[in-house]
């Protein structure tokens, strides 16, 4: 694996023919020869692998998705096809001297048994997370040992990206759940030797004792989902509760509202905690690794720093799947270049990206490796509504999510989706659920949302219907769910 205190410094020019380097060799010595899915897909598309030659040659092979991946009743167990999948035959065929050379003297001087040890430890399944299943059916995804290691190593890239003390404390709150936030922090702190104490989320221990770890370990460092640590801390405040230990804050899982890192830091200065750095973070399950913020003083939204050696994105045209130029909206694209196990290639994240990607040099950080933007949304949350006047309006659920999550007189919100009357034939209606915040007088705050919701989204709530705080959190399952029920489709069907 390329040396991250070099790579993070190279040239443009360096890291791309890097990738062209790694591109080829991967696609010739691993995915061709190794994958069933891809194997069959090169083929069905008359491409051959040695003429993948460079970035700009992944324009050859169609666009995955997670489609690809979903049972069907002919194929329940459809995921398989997506793991890489060696013999000796196929090794052989596929690999040089140069690869073939250490196993067959392991075969020499320790035998035929020590050479399937060694293909075993790269190659075969031994941990498995699951996509998160909120707009389709979860899909495991498998890692080797070898995907194992590339998961310390980009833990160890995180915490240099977030200058991250080595005898930092950390607090790691995210949900004990087999996805990919949880085990990407677990791993950070064993390959970094940081002191992690893995709580489980509200689910696991509730609010309450998460708070009383945090404030018995003394945590230098909190991280967990955006909606659940602002839940914390808010609390933490209301109860009067010492976390002056606390200097860095990340978020991960979720999107990070504009305005919720200033939101923490206030309630954070409530318990005795200064100039605290607060970080938003980007993963998913299919990469099987996560990429972070570097720090500022304002704790600027800076862009998700990206790993050149170990992964390939483009931004498409969510329609056409066409490229787009730099610094272009559009559909987050994932490729990678040193994979193992489960391995997805040329894959559609559903994940898209205003400000798209940006090669020049951090102006934060100075670091060359390019950057996604902060602003992304899940594609699955754009809902086509069938509104009273408009028909067909397209409206980004996450943008409403923004507008809610930046407001100071809102505590916390669900959006429902309904069908007027439950008849299915009917216009779609929108409903707000809101909780205010404490002094605040209902009524002048769902103007405030009906205002806003008018001039930045072009689509008015049908109604805003108010509860208390604690009701507000126990619907939307702050405590008892995996993530926040933030929207609910509750629109019956046709």
């Amino acid at each position: 694996m390329t040396s991250w205190q070099r790579l993070q410094r190279s040239s443009r020019t360096e890291q791309r023919a890097l990738q062209d380097a790694l591109l080829q060799r991967y696609v010739r010595e691993y995915l061709f020869p190794f994958s069933p899915h891809y194997r069959a897909l090169f083929q069905q598309h008359g491409v051959r692998p040695e003429q993948i030659r460079t970035v700009d040659d992944l324009r050859r092979l169609p666009l995955s998705s997670k489609r690809d991946l979903l049972p069907t009743q002919d194929e329940p167990q459809k995921f398989k096809n997506f793991i890489l999948q060696p013999d000796p035959a196929s090794i052989r065929a596929a690999w040089p001297l140069s690869r073939k050379l250490p196993l067959l003297w392991t075969k020499w001087t320790h035998g035929a048994d020590a050479v399937r040890q060694a293909v075993r430890r790269e190659f075969a399944p031994c941990f498995m997370t699951f996509t998160t299943g909120r707009s389709a059916e979860p899909v495991p995804f498998f890692y080797s040992a070898h995907d194992i290691q590339t998961l310390h190593e980009t833990g160890r890239r995180l915490v240099d990206v977030m200058s991250l003390e080595s005898g930092y404390r950390v607090a790691n709150i995210f949900p004990y759940a087999p996805h990919l936030a949880f085990w990407q922090v677990f791993f950070a702190g064993q390959a970094t030797g940081m002191m992690a104490l893995s709580t489980g989320g509200g689910k696991v221990m509730g609010s309450s004792g998460d708070l009383r770890a945090i404030t018995r370990l003394r945590a230098d460092a909190l991280i967990g989902v955006p909606g659940y640590v602002y839940h914390l801390l808010r609390r933490a405040a209301a109860e009067r509760l010492d976390l002056s230990s606390i200097r860095v804050v990340v978020l991960g899982a979720e999107r990070v509202p504009p305005g919720m890192k200033a939101r923490i830091c206030s309630l954070l200065e409530e318990t005795g905690a200064r100039d605290v750095r607060v970080f938003g973070t980007y993963g998913f399950t299919e990469a099987r690794m996560a990429f972070a913020e570097c720090p500022t003083k304002d704790n600027a939204y800076t862009g998700y720093h990206l790993y050149p050696d170990l992964a390939v994105f483009e931004v498409v045209d969510p329609k056409t799947g066409e490229p787009k130029g730099e610094g272009e909206d559009g559909e987050l694209v994932f490729t990678p270049l040193d994979a193992r196990a489960s391995t997805v290639f040329r894959y559609r994240t559903g994940d898209l990206v205003r400000g798209g990607l940006r090669n020049e040099p951090c102006p934060h950080c100075g670091r060359t490796v390019p950057r996604i933007s902060s602003d992304l949304t899940r594609e699955s949350s754009l809902k086509d509504l069938q509104l009273l006047k408009v028909k067909g309006t397209l409206v980004n659920l996450e943008d409403c999510a923004m507008l809610l999550g930046s407001m100071p007189e809102i505590e916390e919100w669900q959006i429902e989706l309904r069908k007027k009357d439950d008849d299915p034939l009917e216009v779609d209606e929108l409903i707000l659920h809101l909780a205010v915040k404490q002094g605040c007088a209902e009524e002048v705050a769902a103007t405030k949302v009906r205002e806003t919701f008018r001039s930045r989204l072009e689509v008015m709530p049908n109604r805003v219907e108010f509860l208390g705080l604690e009701p507000m959190l126990r619907k939307i399952g702050m405590e008892t769910e995996m993530k926040e029920k933030r929207f609910v489709d509750a629109r019956p069907k046709a």
